[in-house]
């Protein structure tokens, strides 16, 4: 849950449950599937399931409450503030379940800050994964090497790998929450076929699409047992 870190940076690395990262002291850059954010006392970020990120830390470190977040919260990944860290710090104390509940339920919008044209195009391919990217390059007046190489710096990953993940991880999502076929789903996203969304899924998830539709539906998707 504590978490005092030293060292200059972490390696881009996934988690694979939800949790609320609230800095105490300290502060650093963090450069994942969501965006870039530059965080420090009193704020906090927001991990869903299967995000993969780095860190880049100042000299002085940082001191981190880990707050594991539930699959019944609703929260939209990101960076935020938070009134009272005072608060969550002695209510997880006594209850990490019950910080979490507080900390969503008091935290404040912060406004997003990009920092150059590769946070630019990270937000557009959050926005489309079905960018062009020789597209994108030619109207910024940038040389396609230049975005690959430039992009990497900033994120430890190609812009190809770092659409792959989201259009995995939203195809992952609709999966779960709507009843569309799976080929329907893979086409509308993007993929050049339902095996590529597939492998996509399962390389991020450890899962199959099949296999989570049948865990969010339940019974519903399941052949009733032989009497």
């Amino acid at each position: 849950m504590w978490q005092t870190i030293r060292a200059s940076a972490l390696r881009r690395h996934s988690h694979y449950e939800a949790y609320a990262a609230l800095v105490l002291s300290g502060g650093y850059e963090e450069a994942g599937d969501q965006g870039r954010f530059w965080v420090e006392a009193g704020d906090v970020i927001l991990h869903d399931r299967f995000e993969s990120h780095l860190d880049r830390f100042s000299g002085s470190g940082a001191v981190v409450l880990n707050l594991p977040l539930n699959p019944g919260h609703s929260f939209t990944s990101g960076a935020a503030k938070v009134a009272d860290p005072d608060l969550i710090v002695r209510t997880a104390e006594r209850s990490c379940a019950k910080a979490a509940d507080l900390l969503l339920l008091t935290i404040q919008e912060r406004r997003s800050r990009r920092d150059g044209w590769p946070d630019e195009l990270a937000a557009a391919l959050i926005q489309d994964p079905s960018l062009l990217l020789s597209r994108w390059a030619q109207e910024q007046g940038l040389a396609p090497w230049a975005v690959s190489r430039g992009f990497a710096r900033v994120f430890d990953a190609s812009p190809e790998a770092f659409r792959a993940r989201v259009r995995a991880r939203r195809a992952w999502k609709l999966i779960q929450a709507t009843p569309d076929p799976l080929a329907r789903i893979a086409l509308d996203l993007g993929f050049a076929d339902q095996s590529h969304m597939t492998r996509d899924v399962k390389q991020i998830t450890g899962m199959t699409p099949r296999a989570w539709r049948v865990a969010a539906n339940g019974f519903k998707t399941q052949k009733p047992s032989a009497l």
